[in-house]
């Protein structure tokens, strides 16, 4: 009768081990939808800002057409990548052709000097700002998650019940990893 109720703690206390890190696992879990989520409300802020910033920009820049094109494209890929790598990838793009845009801008006075291009600019600098900062804690939370089912003994649970490691949302361009050359 003592080996019974032995047994049976030990299955209790298993069990109760295993529901614990079953839940931080989905908690974990939900931590990375969250910050998917914030990265996602972030991109889709610039992405409906980016039509605005290029309705002010034409009137100025009329023929510089292959640059607009570049901008619209590259924004459609970006609104309809699917996942954190192939998203990071089609944001890179989009960061590259809004660079090349507020670059040929320079060379229009008048247009640095127009209030609608200046504030544009500024909304996107602090959507730029906003998505840095999402896309930090979605890493946190993805490495937290893909750490938390990795280790033993969460291992276990975890294959058992089917997690998955999470993509990080990476920077796929090389030129966005160099360090700025500042000259005076």
């Amino acid at each position: 009768m003592n080996v019974l109720i032995t047994i049976g703690v030990i299955i209790a206390v298993l069990a109760i081990w295993a529901v614990m890190i079953y839940n931080r696992l989905i908690r974990l879990r939900n931590l990375c939808k969250e910050g998917w989520s914030g990265i996602d409300v972030q991109l889709k802020r610039r992405a409906n800002l980016i039509p605005n910033l290029l309705e002010t920009v034409k009137g100025y820049m009329s023929h510089e057409k292959d640059v607009f094109k570049q901008v619209t494209e590259a924004r459609a890929r970006a609104l309809s990548a699917k996942g954190p790598a192939e998203r990071g990838q089609g944001e890179s793009m989009l960061t590259q052709s809004l660079r090349t845009l507020f670059a040929v801008a320079e060379n229009y006075p008048e247009l640095k000097a127009n209030t609608n291009f200046l504030e544009l600019q500024n909304q996107l600098s602090l959507i730029e700002d906003e998505i840095q900062k999402a896309r930090r804690y979605y890493n946190a939370t993805v490495r937290d998650f893909n750490t938390a089912i990795e280790v033993f003994p969460n291992t276990i649970v975890a294959s058992l019940f089917g997690f998955r490691q999470e993509e990080f949302f990476e920077i796929t361009d090389p030129e966005d990893r160099k360090v700025p050359e500042v000259k005076f």
